[in-house]
């Protein structure tokens, strides 16, 4: 039984958590930041929201909310949540939890959750013991990890579970949530007069470096140390930010995932001859506290392994730096330190050593070589969070130099070193200052990214749902499949991003945007209620939330579509279609609307029939027909130039020209020809010469030809026989400007 003593002591505890603790989002809406995973329309969201959570591993470094969005999903959910810390907790209490949970299922048929936090700190017998109550539905899983789950987690579990990645917090997030504090009357500062000076917002949100638990206990500090000024405000000034928070945090431990994408991150650099980057990740360790004796070991390694003969020097000379640093400590051996680096990254590059593993290989009949990496040490995760997918080895380039990103996305162009102008630098010079030019190059080129996006999330194999899926993309024809693989390539969609499907109608893209997209989701637009049950009945085989939303009308109505359900803060990272602005009659328009529907750093990807290089009727014609053969090209083309026609009287220039007025977007355009053989049946017959306004029928008599001539043409096609049939189709990327 509860007493006063244990409300009073709860009560205590509650007004004197720390800030970072109290201003924690309760829920979905006052949680800020993770957009990639938690905007509207993704699939975690759209889980925690109907309450369907399959096991969740969250990764990511402190402060990003891995916590908070388990707190968020406790607020949220019907089942029953527990909470375990596994530094504190072991398998008697996991033994407990779990009997627990398996006579509330039976009794009142409530799921339980379970949130163990630090969940890396198990060792593989807790994990064990763990894994049979996750996988007969006794318990959902939430962990939550700073290391790596591919290195920590048991693979049985990661093989289980949906794989969240978070990432540090943008400085705007971190603004974000300061000022949320400090307008908050009940958990923050809302109750006093506070003032925080612009400048003193960005140090507090930069110096934080994506940390909001930091940037809040820096505002805690400032805030509950400076004295109200006469008019009774509390003023926050740059100089008092600077007092509050004055070093910022490097995210880097000695033994887990920061330590290793680091060093692998240096050592890249250098083999890629890039003294910025080099310098730069070597101060990064430094600052972090990296024993610079580990660092001069992996220096000298490097010596032999990726410059070798091109420089017999480098292994002695770092050999003899590592020497001087021992003799003469810190902080001057910071010298020697950036010394052997700069020679090993300016050094010219040769793997001839390599030689010797070949050898070694045909000794051991080694069976299978090194997968390459990127900057990222990618030994276990590969297929999870693609790191070193495509990583560029250098030695496989003429004169072992390739242009690729090494330096952080933000630095890209910064320069650390500049090589002197006498002796062995000067002959390094030039070679450098080309490389970097050809950086910038290949950067400006690849719009601003020289390396491939990161995955973000992970979600274990549904193979019922990838069977029938992948039967529902081949059902397509060939030349239907070509122009789907096309588009998404063009496209490149991330496991994690929401897509909106223009052509829900024919489904030609829908099934490959939801195998690409397990922890994203995607919008079918349809034109009709027929349309929209036959996407649902064929949609049966897919887990509810794996389903596609369907949205039924025009292209041009999304918005208010979209406001109809109570989504119209929904935005998406791709939006792909077939054929939708060559039946618009306001290209520009549709387009504008589409492209407000994309998110900052969202793409639209669009094939359109081409009708002024589409196959024409005349050449249908028997040869000997000659004179009426060119009465009748004269007559098509005339509706295809006819300019008062937006259906017809356009092409590729036209396009590209309207698309250009719609400054949001910047295009690209692609022209394909397809040749392939086709019988007009007699429903296309009847369609093309229906007596109604707009069809072919009325706009050949239109362009000069009468009703004779026109039946003439229809009982002249050969119906039912298989001919040869053109097309020219115009592939249109738009991506966000920035």
């Amino acid at each position: 039984m509860r007493s006063l003593f244990d409300h009073a002591r709860e009560k205590l505890l509650k007004d004197e958590q720390p800030l970072a603790a109290r201003m924690r989002p309760r829920t979905l809406d006052e949680y800020i930041g993770q957009e990639h995973i938690l905007a509207p329309g993704r699939l975690l969201r759209r889980a925690i929201q109907a309450d369907q959570l399959s096991s969740l591993l969250f990764y990511g470094p402190p402060g990003t909310g891995k916590t908070t969005l388990a707190s968020v999903i406790a607020n949220t959910t019907s089942s029953f949540f527990v909470t375990l810390n596994a530094v504190m907790a072991g398998i008697a209490d996991l033994r407990e939890i779990t009997q627990a949970a398996q006579r509330r299922l039976g009794e009142f048929q409530q799921r339980t959750i379970l949130f163990i936090d630090e969940v890396h700190r198990w060792n593989k017998a807790q994990q064990d013991a763990l894994l049979p109550w996750v996988e007969n539905g006794t318990v959902i899983l939430i962990g939550a990890t700073t290391e790596n789950p591919y290195f920590t987690v048991n693979r049985a579990l990661v093989s289980r579970s949906r794989i969240f990645q978070l990432k540090p917090l943008q400085e705007s997030d971190i603004q974000a949530i300061i000022r949320q504090a400090l307008l908050d009357p009940e958990r923050g500062y809302g109750q006093l007069q506070t003032e925080i000076a612009p400048a003193a917002l960005e140090h507090l949100a930069g110096v934080a470096n994506g940390d909001a638990r930091a940037a809040l206990n820096a505002l805690e500090l400032a805030v509950e140390t400076t004295a109200p000024d006469a008019a009774g405000c509390i003023r926050i000034t740059l100089e008092v930010a600077e007092e509050s928070i004055q070093r910022r945090a490097v995210l880097y431990d000695r033994e887990g995932d920061y330590h290793f994408d680091t060093i692998s991150a240096f050592i890249k650099s250098m083999r890629g001859s890039d003294p910025d980057a080099t310098l730069y990740w070597l101060a990064k360790m430094v600052y972090a506290g990296e024993d610079p004796r580990f660092i001069f070991r992996r220096m000298v390694i490097f010596a032999s392994e990726d410059i070798g003969q091109a420089d017999p020097q480098a292994l002695p000379f770092v050999i003899a730096a590592a020497e001087s640093f021992d003799r003469i400590g810190l902080p001057e051996g910071h010298y020697p330190l950036a010394h052997a680096a700069l020679y090993c990254a300016t050094a010219p590059k040769s793997n001839s050593v390599m030689g010797f593993f070949d050898a070694l290989k045909l000794v051991g009949e080694e069976r299978e070589g090194e997968v390459p990496n990127h900057l990222r040490d990618a030994s276990r995760d590969k297929e999870g969070f693609g790191h070193g997918v495509v990583y560029q080895y250098p030695h496989a380039y003429r004169d072992h130099w390739v242009a690729q990103q090494y330096l952080p996305t933000a630095l890209q162009g910064k320069i650390f070193y500049e090589p002197g102008e006498i002796g062995y630098e000067k002959k390094l010079a030039e070679s450098i200052r080309q490389r970097r030019e050809l950086q910038l190059a290949a950067l400006l080129e690849k719009e601003g990214q020289l390396a491939p996006p990161e995955i973000l999330s992970f979600s274990p194999a549904d193979k019922n749902s990838e069977r029938w899926l992948a039967r529902a993309v081949e059902a397509q024809s060939n030349i239907l499949g070509n122009l789907r693989e096309h588009l998404f390539g063009k496209v490149a969609l991330q496991r994690h991003e929401l897509v909106l499907d223009l052509s829900g109608d024919s489904a030609v893209f829908t099934w490959e945007a939801l195998r690409q997209t397990p922890e994203g989701g995607l919008w079918s637009l349809v034109r009709s209620q027929p349309a929209a049950q036959l996407l649902r009945e064929q949609s049966q085989n897919l887990p509810d939330l794996r389903r596609p939303a369907i949205l039924i009308g025009e292209p041009q109505e999304l918005p208010v579509l979209l406001a109809a359900q109570k989504q119209d803060t929904v935005r998406f990272d791709a939006i792909v279609g077939r054929n939708i602005l060559c039946s618009s009659q306001d290209r520009t328009g549709l387009a504008a609307i589409l492209a407000a529907l994309l998110t900052s750093a969202g793409r639209l990807c669009l094939l359109e029939n081409i009708p002024r290089r589409g196959q024409r009727l005349s050449e249908f014609l028997p040869e000997k027909q000659d004179e009426w053969r060119r009465q009748l090209q004269a007559a098509e083309e005339k509706i295809y130039c006819d300019s008062q026609d937006p259906y017809l009287a356009w092409d590729e220039n036209t396009l590209l020209e309207e698309l250009s007025q719609n400054t949001t977007l910047t295009w690209q355009m692609e022209v394909l020809s397809f040749h392939r053989e086709q019988i007009i049946s007699a429903a296309q017959l009847q369609h093309w010469f229906a007596e109604r306004n707009g069809s072919y029928a009325d706009r050949l008599r239109r362009a000069g030809l009468s009703q004779q001539d026109v039946l003439r043409l229809r009982d002249s096609l050969p119906v039912g026989r298989l001919l040869p049939w053109n097309s020219t189709i115009a592939v249109l990327f738009g991506r966000t400007s920035k």
